[in-house]
């Protein structure tokens, strides 16, 4: 058996969002970036889910409910999951 002592490491990650889509259906910005409203992408740009399971930018379905209440792809009533 072979023991190494590291001394130093650089390690990077990546991660992606659990979604069907790869685009926000609302401003067709990736979800691995962020919407508009966005500087940076990450915890400050999240990605929510309806009961029919679309997914969106939490800034651009809360605009789009502001005057609507349905999703804005399939029509069906929206409420968060």
């Amino acid at each position: 058996m072979v023991v190494v002592k590291l001394e130093k490491a650089k390690v990077t990650c990546h991660w992606t969002w659990n979604t069907k889509d790869e685009t926000c259906g609302i401003c067709q910005m990736p979800f691995d970036g962020c919407c508009p409203d966005c500087k940076i992408p990450g915890d400050d740009c999240p990605i929510v889910w309806g009961p029919c399971e679309h997914s969106f930018h939490l800034h651009c379905i809360l605009k789009w409910l502001n005057s609507r209440q349905h999703c804005p792809l399939c029509r069906r009533e929206w409420h968060f999951n």
